[in-house]
């Protein structure tokens, strides 16, 4: 068994790589420009929702109180006149991308880390590019992709941007898997 501190290096490359792949995807092509469509009476919505001053989190409307609530015609009721929201309400303000840069760096960094030492626990050194680059790509891919489908499964969230953000984990797996075959120690 190699021990992980071996792959340092792999995994602070791929993190980089994948960094950057991700920055072109989201900025720089049109691939998720429309996961957010307008809505058409934004501006009615957001003068209704700014006096309730709602505090920044995560918020599931109608919320029953409980189970036997849940049950109640009152609850049903409410639920089938609608609408049933799910939102997070941000801090007002222009979002600050410097900390999130940061938080999503260090997230590559976790995952490559992961995939790293799933590999190194199951590799030796020397091991074939086709080994580690189905062990690496695998966890890499689970760590980047497979949560999202819980969102559309429970939350409703649209199925295009699930789809369309696997396929963003596949690439960043593609890649973080290609770094460590690279990079692997013979």
């Amino acid at each position: 068994m190699m021990h992980s501190s071996a792959l340092l290096l792999s995994i602070l490359v791929s993190s980089v790589l994948v960094f950057i792949a991700s920055s072109l995807i989201h900025m720089a092509s049109p691939w998720h420009k429309r996961d957010y469509p307008r809505f058409a009476r934004e501006r009615e919505i957001l003068d209704a929702l700014r006096p309730l001053d709602i505090p920044p989190g995560d918020y599931f409307m109608p919320r029953p109180s409980g189970m036997a609530e849940m049950k109640s015609p009152e609850f049903a009721e409410t639920m089938k006149r609608g609408p049933v929201v799910l939102m997070t309400v941000f801090p007002n303000g222009v979002m600050p991308m410097g900390g999130t840069m940061v938080k999503w760096f260090v997230y590559l960094l976790v995952v490559s880390a992961i995939a790293g030492h799933a590999a190194a626990g199951a590799l030796p050194p020397g091991a074939s590019s086709h080994q580690v680059f189905h062990t690496v790509g695998l966890t890499a891919f689970a760590g980047y992709a497979l949560a999202l489908w819980q969102l559309s499964i429970w939350y409703r969230r649209s199925l295009s941007i699930t789809i369309k953000s696997t396929v963003d984990g596949l690439i960043y797996a593609a890649i973080t898997a290609g770094v460590f075959v690279w990079l692997w120690p013979k």
